[in-house]
């Protein structure tokens, strides 16, 4: 109720009403400590503090009438009847907007919870672990009802926590057509906007029964084909699936668009929009169609748009935002591209003319071989700078000689060997040496020869030991 000025109870009897309603809905969904939980969401919702806060101090706020006990009540032992509160999110969505939902993931990090089920490893945008933006935390699926202002205001209708070992785009199709399933049948057809990162093609198979479309941002290098044309007769050989190629980064293969809007906006400046219906990419058997025998041909209709600049200034390169969208046998171009227009805001269908992001042209590693790649950055996979070779010996080949050792700098009594005679490789000679003599197998020890007085007390010494005779 945004009203300026004094306020009559009167004057909003009907907004009263229509709020009661649905305050005695969201309590008929809460089937345990109902009356803590639903105090609890009155304070998150209408009080001062922060909904990180702990239980404690939200049972300081007005509008929680309890103790701080309940709050940890509420917490551990309330519940909340699932379908029931998507069936009443679905049945009090704003009748004035329109039926475009936005689509996306949301990761909270739990990264110091070890004991927390159902961890999984998330894209986290602000918050890094060990360099990386990859968080350990819970994954949240979102369905939120969009309006045709520029403002931040969203109706959220549903919202799934995922499985680290579940199927995410299959999962997300079952949560659409569950949505659609609730939305009734108003003659509209909804239509789902997905950011980069979902399958459109996937997508579109799994949604085929479902009156929905989908809209996906794509990569502005993906590639598409035209329908065959028609067989001549008698024409010999296999016959061709996929017609002229449509490269999105070539304009030379564009044919002529479906559809075309050129308008001009004050945030925007010159808008251009165009449309090509009938592409389809092409599928090979791998990834999600490994088991078919044949893939499959999807067909959907490629939108391009561009802007002559952002609403505020950046010295990045502008790109021209390219979605996809599927299921087009519900409706036309013409009739998509009129709904198209108005927003034209960040992430409302496309995002328009986005800079570089790493997901669409990521820099290529260098072609220099024998070097790592650095993958702590974000702008994309980079060589790192070289460091210095490893001391570590790399093995020798199968029959080399060995390498010899340096000398020891104590290398005991001369005339003994440390480690015994056995031979080592073919082709080396092994030398014997005797203890008795000091001297060299072979040789003739030189006359007069006489040790130093520090080996040869070594040597009486081993020759005592070895005798077994106490030492002097």
């Amino acid at each position: 109720m945004d009203t300026a000025g004094p306020v009559s109870v009167t004057d909003h009897a009907a907004e009263r009403a229509t709020l009661r309603s649905f305050r005695g809905g969201l309590c008929g969904c809460l089937t345990r400590r109902a009356d803590a939980s639903f105090e609890l969401a009155d304070t998150l919702v209408t009080g001062g503090a922060l909904a990180t806060a702990p239980p404690p101090h939200l049972s300081l706020e007005p509008a929680f009438r309890r103790g701080w006990g309940s709050t940890y009540g509420a917490l551990r032992r309330g519940r909340i009847a699932d379908e029931a509160m998507r069936d009443l999110l679905a049945a009090w969505r704003p009748a004035d907007w329109p039926a475009v939902f936005a689509v996306d993931a949301s990761s909270w990090p739990r990264c110091d919870a070890e004991c927390s089920p159902e961890r999984g490893y998330y894209h986290h945008p602000s918050r890094h672990s060990n360099g990386q933006p990859i968080v350990a935390g819970w994954n949240y699926s979102w369905i939120a009802g969009l309006n045709w202002q520029r403002d931040s205001w969203t109706a959220p209708l549903d919202v799934q926590r995922m499985h680290p070992t579940e199927d995410t785009g299959r999962a997300t199709a079952a949560q659409v057509a569950a949505l659609v399933g609730r939305l009734g049948t108003d003659g509209s057809v909804p239509l789902f906007v997905f950011d980069a990162g979902y399958d459109p093609i996937a997508l579109s198979v799994d949604l085929a029964d479902t009156r929905a479309q989908v809209l996906v941002r794509i990569r502005s290098d993906r590639v598409f084909a035209t329908d065959q044309e028609a067989r001549p007769t008698g024409a010999r050989g296999r016959p061709r699936r996929h017609g002229q190629r449509f490269a999105c980064a070539d304009p030379a293969s564009w044919p002529a668009p479906a559809a075309a809007l050129t308008t001009s906006d004050a945030r925007y400046g010159r808008v251009e929009v165009q449309a090509w219906s009938g592409l389809h990419p092409r599928l090979a058997r791998r990834g999600r169609w490994a088991g078919e025998k044949q893939p499959p041909i999807v067909r959907g209709s490629v939108i391009r748009v561009a802007v002559e600049h952002l609403p505020k200034p950046t010295a990045r390169a502008l790109e021209d935002a390219v979605a996809v969208v599927v299921g087009a046998r519900h409706a036309r171009p013409r009739r998509l591209l009129a709904g198209l227009y108005p927003p034209l805001r960040h992430r409302a269908h496309a995002a328009l003319r986005q800079a570089h992001l790493g997901l669409d042209h990521a820099p290529r590693p260098s072609a220099r071989t024998g070097r790592p790649l650095d993958l702590a950055r974000r702008r994309g996979v980079h060589p790192a700078p070289p460091r210095p070779r490893s001391r570590r010996r790399l093995p020798l080949a199968l029959g080399a000689p060995a390498r010899p050792r340096p000398a020891h700098p104590d290398p005991g009594p001369t005339g003994f060997s440390s480690t015994g005679a056995a031979p080592r490789h073919p082709g080396q000679s092994a030398e014997t040496h005797q203890g008795g003599t000091g001297t060299v197998q072979g040789q003739s020890p030189r006359a007069g020869a006489t040790l130093p007085g520090d080996q040869e007390g070594r040597l009486t010494v081993v020759k005592l030991q070895a005798k077994g005779l106490p030492r002097k």
